[in-house]
């Protein structure tokens, strides 16, 4: 999508603070963190939103499950931190291409 800013960073057309990457997906701290700890795992691939995932985006859906582990291992967070996604404006979803937010450093209240 032309005027999406997380495919611009994804392609490197816009800069971010990235922390992990492979070929299909990348993850880069936030500029507007809510926690010590805010990182953005994004596809490459443009998406919508989770629902957007079809069956063929089965081994991607891994991947991006996977590399959050390593981004937390990698950031010394493993074993504390939350990973979550809104899926639409209504669910509070602000950037329309599928991302996960993995936050850690602070007690988060159940």
């Amino acid at each position: 999508m032309d005027n999406c800013i997380f495919c611009k960073i994804a392609k490197g057309e816009l800069p971010a603070d990235i922390v992990y990457e492979t070929a299909d997906l990348l993850a880069f701290r936030d500029i507007n963190p809510q926690a010590p700890t805010h990182v953005l795992l994004i596809p490459k691939k443009h998406f919508k939103f989770l629902d957007e995932l079809q069956k063929d985006d089965k081994m991607l859906a891994g991947e991006l499950l996977l590399a959050a582990s390593e981004v937390a291992a990698k950031l010394g967070v493993a074993g504390g931190y939350k990973l979550l996604t809104n899926c639409g404006e209504e669910a509070g979803q602000v950037v329309p291409h599928l991302h996960f937010h993995l936050l850690a450093g602070k007690k988060f209240i159940p």
